[in-house]
């Protein structure tokens, strides 16, 4: 059975040798996270043609997604590694140390805390392992009492809870990095900590100066975005919903409630959207997912993300191949327990504003009323695909397309399979008869099967699509 929902997993010691991606990709990634918080410029450029080289091995598209680090608003690092704090202690952060830290204050990456923080504000450090009340800002200085104490180690993280710290989304290094995907053919770039619109304009903006063409992917974890959730979303061509840092800025309670509403969003204005963060952490360790981690995939699933993310798992983990097999088992299995129906509440703003979109819809609504084995869409931009993906039909979509852009771009869209095709006709007849010849070929249809498909008259040309046929593979030429 073909899985619907996408698996995005991260690169890292345990999984970006050669002979590591190729069990990864055979074990069923859809989309490699490449994180730019590590590594420099050449280790991204060749860790990005060994995923294509693995793609091509095994035989399967694999798209890349290069993840900006983003402001970094940590400690800085300590004599021995790490001290323990605890409740009731006396500790200072200090813009202007310049020394290794110690059990009285330490450094900071993020120069502006001091003017960004006020008596009586909550600090969270370490994912929200550390929490620091702020008594007094002196200067340089940020004076705090330890309410919740434990090991603080070096560079970890500092948010502010309720959000508020004024650190732009795009740092000096996500410019350069930007450019760096888009040198790497990037089919996504996430954008760190983005508190409004403009700061996903201004990503896109420095992407296509430099020759890129990325999905440019909102990554939800500041409490300021969660307002303006609309423009940010519209903005961008996808969200993640980043579980941690969003956590510990909004508090761990309220996160349940904004991912399924971030994911109902991100559908009703037909953008992707990536669920993330601690999804199967304890097979770091362990060879089996806890249930609790079975459920939390499982209700991304029927939520309706596109895709379920592995960060530390498959990056340092102990069992990326196992996680990434236990992960798309669970997919699989709640997909089986209900999709959406196919009526005029899931287009955008309840109408359809395009040709390709009406298309899109009535191939969906054809499919839903038939028992149809396949949807195909013959495309060249995607966007066909893109608007199919929106519903959860229950059959396979199709998106056979020669642009190779096209191929990855959609690794990420849920319930969509890319196929490498090229016609040399110009005649759509032709060209339906020639897809479902490779459809048989890969054995994804038979004979006596009804399908949907979906082509344009002007052949080869982008945002063309404006044609629809039901028909039964075997006699196509007579439908």
């Amino acid at each position: 059975m073909l899985r619907r929902t996408k698996i995005v997993a991260t690169l890292g010691p345990a999984s970006n040798t050669p002979e590591a991606l190729e069990r990864i990709v055979r074990a069923g990634v859809d989309v490699v996270r490449m994180n730019f918080s590590h590594g420099a410029a050449e280790d991204h450029i060749q860790r990005a043609e060994m995923v294509r080289t693995a793609a091509r091995k095994v035989g399967r598209t694999v798209g890349i997604l290069a993840d900006l680090q983003g402001p970094k608003i940590r400690v800085r690092k300590f004599e021995k590694g790490e001290i323990e704090l605890a409740p009731g202690d006396h500790f200072i952060l200090d813009a202007a140390w310049n020394e290794p830290g110690n059990q009285e204050r330490v450094g900071l990456d993020y120069k502006e805390l001091p003017d960004d923080v006020a008596v009586g504000d909550v600090l969270l450090l370490n994912d929200g392992m550390l929490e620091f009340h702020v008594t007094e800002v002196r200067g340089s200085e940020v004076h705090c009492r330890v309410v919740r104490g434990g090991t603080l180690s070096n560079n970890k993280g500092i948010n502010r809870r309720g959000g508020g710290l004024t650190a732009p989304a795009l740092t000096d290094k996500d410019k350069d990095d930007i450019r760096i995907a888009a040198r790497i053919g990037a089919d996504f770039l996430a954008i760190s900590f983005p508190r409004c619109a403009a700061d996903i304009e201004l990503a896109r903006e420095l992407m296509l100066e430099a020759g890129g063409k990325s999905l440019l992917v909102a990554k939800i974890e500041r409490a300021e975005a969660i307002p303006v959730l609309d423009e940010i979303i519209a903005a961008a061509d996808a969200i993640m919903v980043a579980r941690g840092d969003l956590a510990v800025e909004v508090g761990e309670a309220a996160v349940p409630g904004l991912q399924k509403r971030m994911i109902r969003m991100a559908r009703a204005h037909a953008r992707l959207v990536i669920t993330a963060t601690q999804m199967m952490e304890s097979m770091i360790s362990n060879p089996i997912p806890t249930r609790a981690e079975v459920s939390d995939v499982a209700n991304a699933v029927l939520d309706g993300t596109d895709a379920v993310m592995l960060s530390a798992e498959t990056a340092v983990g102990d069992y990326p191949v196992e996680t990434i097999e236990a992960m798309a088992r669970i997919c699989r299995q709640a997909e089986q327990e209900g999709g959406d129906s196919i009526d005029d509440r899931r287009l955008v703003d309840g109408k359809c504003s395009r040709i390709d979109q009406s298309i899109a819809m009535a191939a969906l609504y054809a499919a839903s009323h038939f028992n149809v084995k396949a949807i195909v869409a013959l495309t060249q931009s995607g966007s066909t695909a893109l608007w199919m993906s929106r519903v959860s039909a229950g059959v396979p979509i199709f998106a056979l397309t020669p642009v190779e852009e096209t191929l990855t771009k959609v690794t990420l869209f849920s319930g969509v399979h890319p196929i490498a095709f090229h016609s040399a006709s110009q005649n759509p007849s032709i060209v339906l008869r020639e897809a479902e010849r490779e459809l048989k070929r890969l054995d994804m249809v038979q004979d006596g099967d009804l399908m949907v498909m979906t082509v344009g008259e002007a052949i080869g040309e982008s945002g063309h699509t404006n044609t629809m046929k039901i028909v039964r593979v075997g006699d196509i030429e007579h439908h």
